[in-house]
């Protein structure tokens, strides 16, 4: 789940978002993050998300697949799985097609590379959530990802982020960004499909609703002396000149 800040944001379609990427069937080929002793492997889970957010650049049109699997699961806006509660959506079946649309027509991307320093920074996010239990994009110290991977480096091109919360699989939660029901302008899936982006840092971690993972990409990042580090303690650096919030 995302939670934009380029838009109005309604905390119902939060937890619509929320609720869709639970109730996701499970796709052949995916599997639930592993565990170990009860707990989740949140490093794989890291390096899942970012496999499958690089399979739906490089092949969307065979991505498109793993959506159309969940639409004999709609009943209009309800979301039926055997074993699970309906889900009553805000868009329905009309946001599946329109993913699987969108993917069809799409013109396949290079794939994204990893960046520690991105990693860094989408991990200061998660380490503070994870104790706090709090979600969206702002800090606590009011921060947003700019302020965070500046800690670790420097950017070029535009930079921007995607949340998710809940314990499902890395490609539940991709297929959630992709469907974006309830987001008018479907930003964590055009982030997703952004031309402009060429790495990404990922970061899993727990949360009082199952986990979070932290999505930050930018066209370059080059990274600084601490990115990889330890978190630095101590108030945000000032943004960038030029730097949009999204």
């Amino acid at each position: 789940m995302s939670f934009p800040r380029s838009s109005p944001f309604r905390f119902a379609a939060a937890l619509l978002l929320l609720a869709l990427t639970a109730q996701l069937a499970l796709p052949q080929g995916a599997a639930r993050p592993s565990t170990a002793g009860g707990r989740t492997d949140f490093k794989a889970l890291e390096e899942k998300v970012l496999e499958e957010i690089n399979l739906a650049r490089t092949a969307p049109v065979q991505y498109a697949e793993h959506l159309e699997r969940l639409r004999p699961h709609y009943s209009g806006k309800e979301f039926r799985q055997p074993g699970r509660p309906t889900l009553i959506t805000e868009e329905g079946v009309a946001a599946l097609d329109e993913a699987v649309k969108f993917l069809r027509a799409a013109k396949p991307l290079p794939p994204l590379q990893p960046s520690r320093g991105l990693s860094s920074g989408a991990l200061l996010l998660v380490s503070e959530q994870s104790t706090s239990g709090t979600t969206g994009h702002r800090g606590a110290d009011g921060g947003f990802m700019e302020q965070r991977v500046a800690r670790y480096g420097s950017w070029k091109g535009p930079v921007g982020e995607n949340l998710s919360y809940g314990e499902e699989t890395a490609r539940e939660r991709v297929i959630s960004m992709l469907i974006d029901d309830g987001v008018s302008n479907r930003g964590h899936r055009n982030r997703i499909f952004n031309p402009s982006y060429t790495v990404a840092g990922i970061a899993c971690g727990a949360h009082q609703l199952g986990g979070v993972c932290a999505v930050t990409l930018a066209a370059g990042f080059t990274d600084g002396s601490g990115a990889g580090g330890p978190q630095p303690s101590g108030k945000n650096v000032a943004l960038p000149s030029g730097a949009r919030k999204f």
